[in-house]
């Protein structure tokens, strides 16, 4: 068994669930600690069950109750240093004895899971997106990325499945009432990625063997989910690839989505 659910996915918070037979991770708590308990509860998950809290980076819709719930529930954190010391009023909850620090050189391990974390480009201290095996199957989340550089593509590829950003519509974000410093960061390479460019990934890796996807992390003032659907499956066909050449889904806002059992 190895599965995965998008509790939340947007710009007004951010947390996933991944589990096997013998361990249960979270990546991200950008939401109340209630309400990710609940949500856990919705799909027959309890809160003390969660063997670690994965954390991408420090802003607050990824990082909301990760204190809160790694001290109520003994929770170990994995983070690398520069997103610690970033985040303090979160890392100050934290036990010192349930921090555990990685770095990008090398891989670690939670239960039967393992972990390799790669650099991403985002305006944080040190972002990063993960890579989780399991036998000989990859579950890759990456979200909160500026630009797509060859890097992220070489950790994408052969993934099981892929749960990848598709945060905004070009032309909605430039007609937004967003002020424009606002509307640069968004669109500049330390911001996020465009439904277009996540199309144009999803069709490079399908050459890979990638053949399930959720679009996640949908801004709510600048897409909508059918918009970052119709628009990354456009962007497929046109190079040629037939419409069932990939399995492609969309990540709720305020409500987890169907679990996907990668096998």
């Amino acid at each position: 068994m190895f599965k995965f659910c998008s509790l939340f996915s947007g710009s007004s918070g951010n947390s996933l669930f991944v589990e096997t037979d013998k361990t249960k991770i979270l990546i991200d708590c950008g939401e109340s600690a209630k309400k990710i308990v609940n949500s856990l509860s919705d799909i027959d998950v309890n809160i003390e069950d969660i063997d670690a809290i994965l954390v991408t980076h420090e802003h607050i819709d990824h990082v909301k109750s990760l204190g809160t719930l790694s001290k109520k529930f003994n929770i170990p954190v994995y983070t690398n240093i520069e997103t610690l010391n970033a985040m303090p009023e979160q890392a100050n909850k934290i036990k010192t004895d349930y921090i555990h620090l990685f770095d990008f050189s090398k891989d670690f391990s939670v239960g039967d899971l393992q972990i390799h974390p790669f650099s991403i480009p985002h305006d944080a201290a040190n972002p990063c997106a993960f890579n989780i095996f399991k036998d000989d199957k990859k579950i890759s989340v990456a979200t909160d990325i500026g630009h797509i550089t060859p890097e992220i593509i070489k950790n994408l590829e052969k993934s099981s499945f892929l749960l990848l950003e598709s945060n905004y519509d070009p032309n909605i974000l430039k007609c937004s009432p967003y002020p424009y410093h606002l509307k640069e960061r968004i669109s500049g390479p330390l911001g996020h990625l465009s439904n277009n460019m996540a199309g144009e990934t999803i069709s490079h890796l399908i050459d890979s063997g990638l053949n399930n996807v959720m679009l996640g992390h949908l801004s709510k003032e600048n897409n909508f989910p059918e918009l970052a659907y119709k628009t990354v499956m456009e962007e497929i066909m046109e190079r040629d690839y037939p419409e069932k050449a990939i399995k492609l889904s969309v990540a709720t806002r305020f409500n987890h989505t169907p679990i996907i059992d990668v096998g």
